[in-house]
């Protein structure tokens, strides 16, 4: 079997599993860095549409209507 690479010792640490694991470590912390509040990205705005843009979403219709005389407690 031709290897290019050899195994190394079993006593010797391999360096790219260490930078591996080094570099999960810094991206792991990144990725937290915004939820512990680190990172102050500003103050939020709602997005809101223009009362024209707006859908009327609820309507109470007839089968609402008999849905809630049907249901009422």
């Amino acid at each position: 079997m031709n290897q290019t690479d050899p195994a190394p010792e079993p006593d010797v640490p391999d360096p790219r599993r260490r930078r591996f694991l080094q570099g999960l470590g810094l991206a792991s912390a990144a990725a937290a860095a915004p939820a512990s509040g680190i990172v102050d990205a500003g103050p939020a705005q709602a997005l809101t549409a223009r009362p024209d843009q707006r859908a009327q979403r609820y309507r109470e219709s007839d089968h609402i209507r008999k849905y809630y005389e049907t249901n009422a407690r």
